[in-house]
């Protein structure tokens, strides 16, 4: 019996698919839980809309993460902060006060986005990675003075 899955099913398969499981597993287990439903062609039709539509969705999110980013590339953060000899600073610039300066400018991006391997302790510009999308990175100058 061929059935869609509405549901991941370890083992069995993913949200979406079209598989064939044996007829007993399909009305005994599957469907009675809401796991999947019998893959007729009214439910083939909606899965193929549903399709489309999250595959629209993807595309939108992506060209504005892409809009987004050519507004970045611009973008200079400005921080002042105390610093030692040699350039070496008394603490660091992390990615949340990236964050959080981004947001002064007008820009919503998360924390968890700024790709920054450890935080910035020198004085100097600095270029960080944002990661906007999982296709799409935008790069910002950070410059750190005294």
């Amino acid at each position: 019996m061929k059935v869609i899955f509405l549901k991941d099913v370890k083992g069995q398969g993913k949200k979406g698919e079209v598989k064939e499981v044996s007829e007993g597993y399909a009305r005994n287990f599957l469907i009675p839980r809401g796991l999947a439903t019998v893959a007729n062609e009214s439910n083939l039709k909606q899965l193929d809309q549903l399709n489309k539509a999250e595959q629209r969705r993807k595309e939108q999110e992506k060209a504005e993460a892409e809009q987004l980013a050519g507004k970045l590339k611009d973008v200079t953060l400005k921080f002042k902060v105390k610093a030692g000899e040699g350039g070496r600073l008394f603490g660091s610039v992390t990615n949340k006060q990236i964050a959080d300066e981004l947001g002064k400018q007008g820009y919503k991006i998360d924390r968890r986005k700024i790709l920054l391997d450890d935080p910035i302790r020198t004085l100097g510009v600095t270029k960080v990675e944002i990661r906007l999308h999982p296709d799409v990175t935008a790069v910002v100058n950070v410059q750190v003075s005294e």
